[in-house]
């Protein structure tokens, strides 16, 4: 996979697909091997992927392991397989032993089955303040908000999303980026016209999707991040599009997530 800034347009390269999107003051880098920002250090590794800060963040997240707010130096993707989570496995237990063994036991922790060298990461200045996403995106498990209860969405693919500011937050703003991310995956999603597994309708999400916002602890904390702010339109903006550029790649790769 290849990303591209050109003229202020992304192009996300794969093989013959090419998706093109108007980014304004953003940029996109290729994850391979590592990718070096502001405020973190991306890696990709074999079934690890891997976001380290310098410093400790203050993070938000419903993530398995490490999730609700958390004081965290580290945000770590484990790529899994159908089989090994069987409805035999606990997934928490699972992902927990692998941290450890990783020695990422403090890190927040997300599983996926999605393909690590396919994530896109995005980024976003204004002035002083830097914005990153980090996402991979897995769509076998499309689904609709309020589409009904069952074990058809039985799949591992999922949207993870992570997504820093070079900013301390306070904890009410950190609730506010989790919302506005939530938007615009779903702007993704709906733009996309992704359908759902079981209902067939524009999927708005998957399953199983799980979404990080972390921001520096030190330093004097922004206490909005709506959408009339700065830092509002560049969560907003960075997290539609990741995940626009991650789901036409799935797309492209894959065709209808019912067929797969």
């Amino acid at each position: 996979m290849m990303l591209l800034l050109l003229h202020n347009t992304l192009s996300a390269v794969y093989g013959d697909n090419a998706v093109e999107c108007d980014l304004n003051h953003l940029s996109a880098t290729c994850l391979m091997p590592a990718v070096t920002s502001q405020t973190a250090v991306v890696s990709w590794e074999d079934r690890w992927l891997v976001v380290r800060f310098s410093v400790p963040h203050r993070m938000l997240s419903w993530a398995i392991v490490g999730g609700g707010f958390r004081t965290a130096t580290a945000v770590a993707w484990r790529q899994v397989t159908d089989a090994e989570l069987s409805i035999e496995v606990e997934p928490r237990a699972l992902l927990t032993e692998a941290l450890e063994r990783a020695d990422l036991s403090g890190a927040v922790g997300l599983l996926t089955s999605s393909s690590l060298a396919h994530a896109v990461t995005t980024s976003g200045d204004v002035e002083d303040l830097h914005v990153q996403c980090l996402a991979t995106i897995g769509l076998s498990n499309a689904l609709r908000v309020g589409d009904p209860a069952g074990a058809e969405g039985v799949h591992v693919g999922t949207i993870n999303v992570c997504v820093w500011l070079s900013r301390a937050l306070t904890d009410e703003a950190l609730v506010e980026a989790q919302a506005l991310c939530t938007e615009a995956r779903t702007l993704a999603m709906l733009q996309a016209n992704v359908p759902s597994i079981v209902s067939g309708l524009p999927a708005t999400g998957t399953g199983t999707d799980c979404q990080v916002v972390a921001a520096p602890v030190d330093g004097k904390p922004l206490s909005f991040v709506g959408k009339h702010t700065a830092a509002g339109h560049l969560i907003g903006a960075v997290v539609t599009q990741a995940i626009s550029t991650g789901v036409a790649r799935w797309i492209a790769e894959n065709g209808d997530p019912r067929r797969t």
